[in-house]
């Protein structure tokens, strides 16, 4: 028997989060799969444990198992732990 995953990559927060990475441009991030695009293709560090919980938090999220707005706390956490936040 296959398991069903339900999944919504377009769950958006109630406030968008905004971060400076890599070229130092202004970057939006509206919700959890934008926050795990970030985290896994552009983050400048991967050795904060901020940044394994923002990662956990941010998929929780997209398959309805967390909290979007969790999700949203640890990746404000995750990005002041490497100074992007703005």
């Amino acid at each position: 028997m296959e398991t069903v995953i339900k999944a919504d990559p377009d769950i958006r927060w109630g406030a968008p989060v905004f971060v400076r990475i890599g070229n130092g441009f202004l970057e939006r991030i509206d919700g959890p799969k934008a926050a795990l695009e970030a985290l896994l293709h552009r983050w400048p560090s991967q050795s904060q444990p901020e940044y394994a919980a923002a990662k956990y938090r941010c998929a929780d999220a997209i398959i309805h198992h967390g909290s979007a707005e969790f999700a949203r706390r640890a990746f404000i956490e995750a990005a002041v732990a490497v100074k992007v936040l703005s």
